[in-house]
């Protein structure tokens, strides 16, 4: 059987690491053999994994890269893209890659290239949630200008939340010194930081509030959506799929 090499340039907590790490699990789980490789520790203990500097490939092997740019000489190599501007496909030659999964259309379309591609969405766990009822609001995902975190506080607060907790890592101090830090220092605004645990996450608020400029897929919204949280935000509208079909359509690309 050919061995699938999940390599990615982040593996810390965010969407495309969480996707890698349920993918690795998912294709294991099902007779695949699959490692995911990142230069971050945070993954390391939550899938079949390895780091960068360790990467045995071979021409057999089936390549999945994503964030970084990479030739290799395997079997087939398949672009993983879950970024827009931070990643834009137009400024790479795509030839080293035999196919580009996106996670979405409306990615597909920002992206606007020609190569062959397929659509395969995130898993996304139902977790369970029970209204705590309380009077504190969440923000999910990393703290920057383009989550524009500010903006979810203050609507949070305006619509009558007393608190609102943020779970994520600053990803810019410069804008988290000049527009959430002061929040912070009011006594409104708890920096709880990445939790692992959805189900103890979502527990401890009534409702999510989003506010990023734009979003590849929207896995907080269809977290919340599938558990019967109130999100608050624009919302992407997108499919969410069963493991099944995901597993399917993954199969069909890496034959």
């Amino acid at each position: 059987m050919n061995q699938i090499r999940i390599v990615s340039g982040w593996s810390n907590p965010g969407g495309s690491t969480v996707f890698f790490i349920d993918l690795c699990n998912l294709l294991n789980d099902n007779g695949f053999d699959c490692t995911f490789y990142g230069p971050h520790d945070w993954h390391l203990n939550k899938c079949k994994s390895g780091t960068l500097n360790n990467i045995p490939l071979v021409e057999e092997d089936i390549l999945i890269s994503h964030f970084l740019k990479m030739q290799a000489n395997v079997k087939k190599h398949i672009l993983s893209c879950h970024e827009t501007n931070l990643f834009p496909l137009k400024d790479m030659d795509l030839d080293n890659y035999d196919v580009i999964q996106f996670v979405s259309n409306s990615q597909k379309k920002w992206h606007s290239v020609n190569h062959p591609s397929v659509i395969i969405p995130p898993i996304v766990e139902k977790v369970k949630w029970e209204d705590p009822k309380n009077k504190t609001a969440g923000v999910v995902g990393n703290i920057d200008a383009h989550k524009q975190v500010h903006l979810s506080i203050k609507k949070a607060l305006k619509e009558g939340f007393e608190k609102v907790l943020l779970f994520g890592n600053v990803s810019d101090l410069t804008y988290f010194n000049e527009r959430i830090n002061p929040w912070v220092d009011s006594g409104n605004v708890g920096l709880v930081g990445h939790v692992d645990n959805k189900e103890a996450m979502y527990s401890k608020v009534s409702a999510v509030y989003h506010s990023s400029k734009r979003e590849t897929y929207g896995l907080v919204e269809a977290e919340c959506k599938l558990a019967g949280i109130p999100f608050n935000g624009p919302s992407n509208n997108q499919n969410i799929l069963e493991k099944e079909e995901i597993l399917k359509r993954w199969k069909n690309l890496l034959v």
